[in-house]
């Protein structure tokens, strides 16, 4: 077997036990909804990966979603 089809069969088994990990712990736990404000981050989060090949705009899409996230989350802590 050549080491390149091992790494992916080991890889292959890892993320499988990692799949049944979250799949039997999600189980116990209550369901959070993402909020809006989180789901916009997460967007600008994505977009700034997405357009990475420009730093300025990936870095500036980055940067505003992970605002929004901190600013989501202080919401968040403040309604507790």
């Amino acid at each position: 077997m050549i080491i390149s089809q091992f790494y992916i069969i080991t890889s292959i088994v890892i993320l499988a036990i990692i799949a049944l990990l979250v799949f039997f712990v999600k189980k116990n736990k209550k369901e959070r909804k993402l909020t809006p404000l989180a789901g916009l981050a997460f967007g600008f989060v994505l977009a700034g990966i997405i357009f990475g090949d420009d730093r300025l705009i990936g870095y500036s899409l980055m940067g505003f979603g992970i605002i929004l996230a901190v600013i989501d989350i202080i919401k968040k802590s403040k309604e507790k």
